[in-house]
């Protein structure tokens, strides 16, 4: 990834910032969504809502109390197949069963989970859109990914302690 060609934001959170460089080049859909969401201000108190250890911490689309962030955009269409791999250090969105089903959602992979990767153009081979790395801000990422977790209300994997994305700056 070439730092001229590649917008890099700050992901200003409750346990310290997160800087990731997109990749304009092979995930253009995604890196257009989420600085959209970014330049929006969607961004804003919204909290990481699911972490696992070893595996991946998610967030972008829920608030403190769990519920949905409003104003959500039209989903995009998955890009998984870019060529760009779920290594750990690197963000892909979050989506649903479909494939083509991603809004504001982002997840920071935390250990190589090759089995997100794509395989092929089926639902179950399809895979989860990589559209950047993190460049700054591991140790943050990694102190996400141990923290407390729990269930809250349907949803598992909630950290004990709220984690707020407090914005998202695009640089």
């Amino acid at each position: 990834m070439s730092e001229t060609t590649n917008p890099t934001v700050r992901i200003e959170t409750s346990m310290g910032n997160i800087v990731l460089e997109l990749d304009a080049v092979n995930a253009p859909i995604s890196t257009a969504n989420f600085i959209a969401y970014a330049n929006d201000s969607f961004y804003e108190d919204t909290i990481f809502h699911r972490v696992i250890d070893g595996f991946m911490v998610q967030g972008g689309g829920l608030t403190a109390d769990m519920s949905d962030k409003s104003n959500k955009k039209a989903p995009i269409k998955n890009e998984a197949g870019n060529g760009l791999k779920n290594d750990r250090g690197t963000v892909a969105m979050a989506r649903t069963n479909v494939v083509d089903s991603a809004t504001s959602q982002f997840f920071i992979n935390v250990g190589d989970n090759n089995f997100l990767n794509h395989t092929s153009p089926t639902p179950q081979g399809f895979g989860y859109a990589v559209f950047g790395k993190v460049t700054d801000g591991m140790d943050v990422v990694e102190a996400i990914r141990q923290v407390k977790t729990g269930s809250k209300g349907m949803h598992q994997d909630v950290p004990v302690e709220t984690i707020t994305i407090q914005k998202v700056i695009v640089e």
